[in-house]
């Protein structure tokens, strides 16, 4: 039991990472520039719009068997709540702030630091905490496809010798997993926007 849980949360971790990386670069690229968003955002508003789960098959396909279809699932279903949620918060930022920023002489570096950010944060903590429930639900189902390992391989066998007590298990698990992501994204969220309660965006 251990064993499978440590790799779950080696997949969720790897997949997750990748998928915050990109999709905050992604959404920042898209977020501030015309000729980002013209080349980025429509090829993935495309993207999202498929099936993530009907990918699978085609990952197999091109990767084989091993980690990288799995990590790549976690990676696809947690990369749109970053990205879109980071975009939406970086297009709504308050124009005003930005015409402070333009007084004060803030380079474009210092304000993409001090006021894009910070203003946009409250929309990226959404989308991450959105991005960690798709990731472990992609995970149930990757794990269940040509795995050998993790909760998701441990409830197949199960199902093949109709253990249902380990099956419940596995479902409880991945239910505390999910929550206790949660809370620690909630957790960092009250640290990170204490800006908000000391007066708003620094500028």
């Amino acid at each position: 039991m251990l064993t499978n849980l440590l790799v779950s949360l080696e997949r969720v971790s790897f997949g997750f990472s990748l998928a915050l990386i990109v999709g905050v670069t992604l959404a920042l690229l898209s977020g501030l520039s015309r000729w980002g968003e013209d080349i980025i955002d429509a090829p993935l508003q495309i993207l999202r719009t498929l099936p993530a789960l009907a990918l699978a098959p085609l990952f197999i396909l091109w990767f084989g068997i091993g980690e990288e279809p799995k990590i790549l699932l976690v990676f696809l279903g947690a990369l749109f709540p970053i990205y879109l949620n980071l975009h939406k918060g970086i297009r709504n930022i308050d124009p005003k702030l930005l015409e402070v920023a333009r007084t004060l002489g803030l380079s474009r570096a210092q304000t993409i630091r001090d006021v894009i950010l910070p203003g946009a944060l409250p929309d990226l903590l959404l989308g991450v905490r959105y991005a960690f429930g798709i990731a472990w639900l992609m995970l149930v189902v990757a794990e269940q496809v040509n795995a050998e390992s993790g909760i998701g391989h441990m409830m197949m066998d199960a199902e093949d010798f109709l253990r249902t007590d380990i099956i419940l298990v596995g479902l409880i698990v991945y239910g505390l997993l999910g929550l206790i992501s949660d809370r620690l994204v909630r957790t960092a969220e009250r640290w990170l926007l204490v800006w908000q309660r000391q007066g708003g965006t620094r500028v």
